[in-house]
């Protein structure tokens, strides 16, 4: 899902190319993903946009007469820039808005279709999109630390919480904890002053850090590659790959739709946190530091090479026997 990195450097690009200019068309692909209805979204049309801002992880397009479109990306959505009247992919389509100087193409990957529009008129309805978390990037170590500490979560569920913090998932919780040197399972009460500032330190590091990137890479055209998994992360998709700082292989908590990953010796004092699914199936069997885990995938007997593995035992079926003549 794109996060607060990825959102700015969308609003800074779509500022630079739409701010002042007029949406002349709207061409609705799939009706589900428009999920408000007064106004209309076609009450846009022939409006001048004249400006852009963040609500969390959604876009908001500011139009003349007091009107707000509200875009969610969630985890698939994308936009992409193309020539004016370009048309809508066949499959991943979802909406074009055609301006007066190109058109922008609102698309969505995989089968679940979460991404959403919403148009609202008036400040006030905005209010209904804000969870209420504080902006990590202007919030003092103070206001930072005051959050962290109002509720007693594991720290990767704070982070991520919309409610504590604004624009943060799963992708940067996981840099942000590991440049901190924090277990993503420890819990916010146990923190130290020490540990707070540390992880305040290194949110602001880690997104000021990928804002800037990834607005380099866009430069002045449009964000073409907008994932949750990029080579030059630390640890976030890194499963079993070196840590870029001891070289010990990266670890993960697994849950239904995601994933935690972390170092386990620069992040939990050499421990292999438990995964839920597969630490309940090993039992007494699942190793407790990485030096066991290392321990065992040593010694795990590899399958030789260029040897043909037995094809399983067909089961046929016998034929009835025959009923003797009486």
């Amino acid at each position: 899902m794109p996060e607060l990195p990825d959102v700015v450097v969308y609003l800074e690009r779509l500022d630079a190319k739409l701010s002042g200019h007029v949406l002349e068309k709207v061409r609705v692909a799939s009706v589900f993903v428009v999920r408000s209805f007064d106004p209309p979204i076609t009450a846009l049309v022939g409006k001048r946009v004249v400006d852009f801002r963040r609500i969390g992880k959604r876009l908001v397009f500011v139009f003349e007469d007091d009107l707000f479109l509200v875009m969610h990306l969630m985890i698939a959505g994308r936009l992409q820039w193309r020539e004016k009247g370009a048309p809508v992919p066949g499959k991943l389509g979802l909406v074009a808005f055609d301006f007066d100087v190109g058109t922008l193409l609102f698309t969505e990957a995989g089968t679940q279709k979460r991404a959403s529009i919403h148009v609202v008129r008036g400040e006030a309805a905005l209010e209904d999109f804000d969870r209420g978390g504080i902006e990590p990037l202007a919030a003092s170590a103070e206001d930072f630390a005051s959050v962290l500490r109002a509720e007693n979560h594991t720290l990767k569920r704070s982070m991520t919480d919309p409610r504590l913090f604004s624009g943060i998932g799963n992708a940067y919780s996981d840099e942000i904890l590991w440049d901190a040197k924090l277990s993503p399972v420890k819990l916010t009460s146990r923190l130290t002053d020490d540990e707070i500032e540390r992880l305040w330190t290194s949110t602001k590091k880690v997104l000021l850090m990928w804002l800037e990137r990834l607005s380099a890479e866009a430069a002045d055209g449009f964000p073409a590659k907008v994932t949750a998994f990029r080579d030059d992360m630390a640890v976030h998709g890194k499963y079993g790959k070196p840590c870029p700082e001891c070289g010990t292989k990266v670890q993960r908590i697994r849950y239904a739709s995601n994933e935690v990953n972390y170092c386990p010796r620069c992040q939990t004092d050499g421990k292999v946190l438990a995964d839920r699914g597969l630490s309940r199936l090993l039992g007494s069997d699942w190793p407790k530091s990485i030096e066991e885990l290392e321990e065992r995938q040593a010694s795990r007997p590899e399958a030789p090479r260029g040897v043909a593995k037995p094809e399983p035992a067909v089961k046929t079926k016998r034929a009835p026997a025959k009923k003797k003549a009486p």
